[in-house]
């Protein structure tokens, strides 16, 4: 049997975002919730949300995050060998949407696959991406986050209405001389599968202050693994970027691990809850303000429904 003779390593050298034009605010959201902007703010840390239009689609947004990404690499299309699309909101099991995005960035015979992890679907993903690199299986892999999650809001319900928005982030990972993605650590909890669920409708449902009690007692420690798979402590970040799910979560993450001088990503309070897209939005946009720079190391680290979890120290581009 024929392989590489020695395993390489991986980095991410492309980011790419798409986020909805449209912006709502705590103060749009319908009345019926009994809610207002300072509930919202105190208890999740969200001001504005972004909803995709009805021309909007997961697969088009997820194109578009990826199409720059690939642009911001300078590597060409057709070098592009595997698109993984990390999603829970595609109106539809089938078809999937990696192998149109994979057609609409030019790339249209390369592998494609579907990863349904909902909000740990990137981290999953960008970890099965450096895999494929590193055992020379595919020189360049798209990996895209994409969710249009309004489309699964009960507007009716609060605890998720006032969370979730819409959006999708893409990186290109390809081939490295030295490290640029570290060992992944995830896992799982089925027996707390309800505590994300959906309704017979497919309408999102969450048990948020259990949600919230599994997360800040949990998250810390998956945090220190993380640094430790990659023979790093935690004082050598100089970024955290969890998963925008709320920012009191963020926080106590933050805190727990004591990356005292690391910029902390906090996407979530325009931007919202998007599930699978919130990594790579929030890692988009602090390298987009300047925040980071490229070789810094940063701590990602998701989790969702299942319930499930996922990160690894990435370098930026």
């Amino acid at each position: 049997m024929n392989g590489p003779s020695s395993v390489r390593h991986s980095r991410i050298i492309g980011i790419g975002e798409r986020r909805p034009a449209r912006l709502m605010s705590n103060d749009e959201l319908p009345a019926t919730l009994d809610t207002n902007d300072e509930w919202i703010r105190q208890r999740t840390g969200i001001a504005t949300r972004g909803v995709a239009g009805p021309d909007e689609s997961v697969v088009s947004m997820a194109s578009d995050a990826a199409g720059k990404a690939v642009a911001d690499s300078g590597v060409d299309p057709a070098a592009i060998g595997l698109v993984i699309l990390a999603t829970c909101s595609l109106p539809q099991p089938i078809p999937g949407g990696a192998a149109r995005v994979a057609t609409a960035i030019g790339a249209p015979r390369c592998g494609a696959y579907d990863l349904n992890a909902a909000c740990a679907g990137f981290c999953y993903a960008l970890a099965s991406a450096s895999d494929a690199i590193r055992l020379g299986t595919v020189d360049y892999v798209v990996v895209v986050g994409a969710e249009k999650i309004t489309d699964r809001i009960d507007w009716a319900d609060r605890g998720s209405a006032i969370l979730f928005g819409d959006g999708a982030g893409a990186v290109v990972v390809g081939p490295s001389e030295t490290p640029g993605i570290g060992p992944v650590v995830f896992g799982s909890d089925g027996s707390a599968a309800n505590l994300i669920d959906t309704t017979p409708e497919g309408l999102l449902r969450l048990d948020g202050p259990a949600v919230f009690r599994w997360a800040t007692t949990s998250l810390g420690g998956v945090a220190r693994e993380i640094c430790a798979a990659a023979g790093i402590t935690p004082a050598d970040v100089a970024a955290v970027i969890p998963h925008q799910a709320n920012l009191r979560i963020i926080d106590a993450i933050a805190r727990q691990i004591g990356a005292s001088n690391a910029v902390i990503a906090t996407d979530v309070i325009d931007t919202g809850n998007t599930s699978a897209a919130s990594v790579p939005l929030a890692l988009s946009r602090l390298r987009r303000e300047n925040k980071v720079s490229t070789g810094d190391l940063a701590l990602t680290l998701a989790f969702g429904s299942g319930l499930t979890w996922a990160g690894s120290v990435i370098a930026v581009p």
